[in-house]
């Protein structure tokens, strides 16, 4: 059995500067994960966090750039596991950027949790994602009203 999160979220702002948080390395770590990535097709990445047993995840996602339509679509392949070159999952996450009443619309695509043990993982990053789609609202808004600190 195959799990899939989605999630929409408006922004009341251009999909130019919704993009830069979801393709720049600095951007990118203040509202998910330190990451190597670069918006390159083809581009091997990681995220990386502290390990989380309770998930058997050694804190390391591997990552690949799948599709790139430069303020529109981002998707990229999402693997983790215990380490040890071993991996539990193995999913895709998709960003789809709408312009909509003179903002962004955001949507989320993160599909291909298989089997009953990635249960647990699916219903954790089900929350993350929306808690992390927020934090993007929230820096966005900060910058927009001028109350952003560096």
């Amino acid at each position: 059995m195959s799990k899939t999160i989605q999630h929409t979220l408006f922004f009341p702002h251009a999909p130019e500067m919704v993009w830069e948080y979801l393709t720049q390395p600095e951007l990118m770590s203040q509202w998910l994960m330190p990451t190597n990535f670069e918006p390159v097709i083809g581009h091997d990445f990681q995220f990386n966090t502290k390990p989380i047993p309770s998930l058997n995840l050694d804190g390391v996602f591997y990552c690949k750039v799948m599709e790139i339509v430069p303020f529109k679509k981002l998707s990229y392949s999402w693997r983790g596991g215990p380490g040890n070159g071993q991996t539990s999952f193995d999913t895709v996450v998709n960003w789809a950027l709408v312009p909509k009443d003179g903002g962004t619309e955001l949507q989320l695509l993160h599909r291909g949790f298989e089997g009953d043990h990635n249960i647990p993982l699916f219903e954790g990053m089900n929350k993350g994602w929306i808690d992390n789609m927020h934090k993007i609202l929230k820096r966005l808004n900060e910058i927009a009203d001028g109350t952003a600190k560096a």
